[in-house]
Order: C-alpha cells, then structure tokens, then sequence
C-alpha cells in the first residue's frame, strides 16, 4: 500500500502542468486529504491561479456564534464534487492551477486585531493563489477582502448576497462587526457607489432610516420578495445591467437562502431564496469581471444533514467554475 496520494493532471494553455483534484477512481472520496474538493494544498503546488482560502473568525457575530468552524465543514461537504460542472460546460480544476490555501490563524479575542491579521494574510495569498474564494468565518471578512483588492482595481463594485444589508453603525460600541463591513468600505472610499447591489434582502431592521443610510452609501437592493414578481431572468438582468464591466466582489452570506435549504446559520431569516435559484444566479454571472468571492456565515453546529455546507460548497465551486470557463478567464 502506498501512502502517495494520486491526483488527476492536465496541461494548461500555456503547456504548464496542472495538478488537479485527487483521483476519485483511486482513492474513496471519504479517505483523500481533507482540502476543498481534494484539490492540492497551495504548498505543494507552490502557486496557483485560483485558490480557497478559510477565514475560521466569528468573534463579529452578533446572534449565535459558531461559524468559526465554517471552513471546516464546507471542507468536508465538498468532496462530492466532480470535475466538470455541466451546466457552466466547464473543467475548473483542469484549465489552470486551484489550489486550496489553507485556514488563515487570527485571534478571536480581538476584532480590529483579528482584521489586520486578515489583510495581511489575503494579500500574501492573492500573491501566490490568484483569484481567492474566502470561506467563512462570519461576515466581518468582507471588509478586510475587499480592502485587499481595492489596492489593486480600485474602488471594487460589490455584488451582496444576504438577508440582511450589513450597511449597520456601531453595536455596543464596536465599529466593525458582521453587520458592517460595506459600510465601512464604503466610509473608506473602497467601494464603487455606482455598481453595488444586494439580493435577496428581507426581514425586519430598526427603521425605515437603515434603508435610507443604506442607499446613501450606494446599494441598489433586489428584496426577497420580489423574485414572486420579477422572476429570476429579469433580477439577473438588473444585476449584469448595474455591475457592467466594473471590478466586482461576490459576497455570499449563506443566509441568502431560506432556513429550510441552509438552517445552519448564526442569524436566519423565514422567505429566502432557494438553493437552485441563487446557483442559477452564480452562473448567470458570467459576463462580470469578478474579482473576488466569499461564502459566509456557515455554522455547523446549527446544521442538518450538513445541507447548508454542501450549498456552501457548490457556491465556492460555482465561482471556481466561472473563472475556469476558458483559457482567457486565467489571472
């Protein structure tokens, strides 16, 4: 018996050899290393042109805890996954190097210490693994991503996936939680005013002023309510419509989903989307220049049947897929 693991290979555009995900037809999807999707470790490929990353932070949370343990769990619900994604005719882990970076070590015993530890950390990754899909951690690893990127493209367009707006103020006096990194990106100057939208918002908030100040800081919003109405073709149209060609973050924050196809999750919220429109919404993405991408907010702990971290997994697949559509997509 060998204790070398088999991974599937191909050649790049550019003839460079690709390692791909572990040889399923060798190894059981339940005995292969415990990275997103068997891919291999950024370490041992050295660099890549798309890459996972885990954020496990949830000390921003400001209802049930446990999303720390999120990485962990979309890790494991992703093993299932297979190499061509049928309805994007894609081989994401084929066209060039993925590579799973690993977890990112920050303190939870300090938020604004937690998040200098992130900017660091994702701008040594985005060095060496391209393109990164976050796995969250709760929704403050928002506002350290975006600000990353922003060094680079400038003021990032943000395409937000939530219940919930997260464009909030202070809460017991912490200037950054899980309800406020687009708020404070855009007090930083970081986003694009013109091209940020949510969907899927819905829910009580505190007053008709959060929708206000929410608009002020430059948020277009597609409300839960209204996929009964404007049905998916036309929400998709608004969203490629509004982000056109600009620099576009996708933050998914898991809660997007009504809580029966994702209960796992720190704040959820009755009347969501479900799993098959919001793939159906990732796919449709296509045309967008995207930069960047979290899934967030998963917490096991509240899970069943690990339901919400399999929606989580595809999610992260859904992404990878788009930016390995075709040779012209690498970088």
């Amino acid at each position: 018996m060998s204790l070398d693991i088999p991974y599937t290979t191909s050649v790049g555009a550019d003839g460079s050899p690709i390692t791909g995900q572990v040889d399923f037809s060798q190894v059981p999807r339940f005995a292969g290393p415990g990275t997103f999707a068997g891919l291999p470790s950024l370490a041992s490929v050295g660099e890549a042109q798309a890459g996972v990353i885990g954020i496990p932070f949830d000390s921003g949370v400001t209802f049930r805890p446990g999303a720390r343990f999120g990485p962990e769990g979309i890790r494991g619900a992703s093993h299932l996954i297979r190499p061509y994604n049928v309805e994007l005719d894609a081989f994401p882990f084929a066209q060039h190097q993925v590579a799973d970076v690993g977890n990112l070590a920050v303190t939870p015993f300090g938020i604004d210490r937690a998040v200098e530890a992130m900017l660091v950390g994702l701008a040594a990754a985005r060095e060496r693994a391209g393109k990164l899909v976050i796995l969250g951690g709760d929704h403050t690893v928002a506002y350290p991503a975006i600000k990353t990127l922003a060094r680079h493209h400038g003021p990032i367009s943000v395409l937000h996936f939530d219940a919930h707006i997260d464009t909030f103020g202070p809460y017991f006096g912490a200037a950054m939680h899980h309800g406020t990194p687009f708020r404070r990106a855009a007090e930083e100057g970081l986003l694009d005013p013109e091209g940020c939208m949510h969907v899927g918002i819905r829910g009580p908030l505190y007053g008709p002023h959060d929708l206000a100040e929410d608009r002020a800081v430059g948020f277009q919003t597609v409300h839960s309510s209204e996929f009964a109405t404007t049905g998916l073709g036309g929400i998709l149209e608004q969203i490629t419509r509004r982000l056109g060609d600009r620099p576009v973050y996708v933050s998914v924050d898991i809660d997007v989903l009504d809580p029966a196809f994702a209960p796992g999750t720190g704040t959820p919220e009755p009347g969501g989307l479900a799993s098959r429109e919001l793939l159906y919404l990732l796919r449709g993405l296509a045309p967008l220049n995207i930069v960047g991408a979290d899934v967030v907010e998963v917490a096991p702990a509240y899970d069943h049947a690990d339901v919400t971290s399999l929606a989580a997994a595809h999610i992260a697949y859904e992404f990878l897929s788009l930016w390995g559509r075709t040779p012209a997509t690498l970088g």
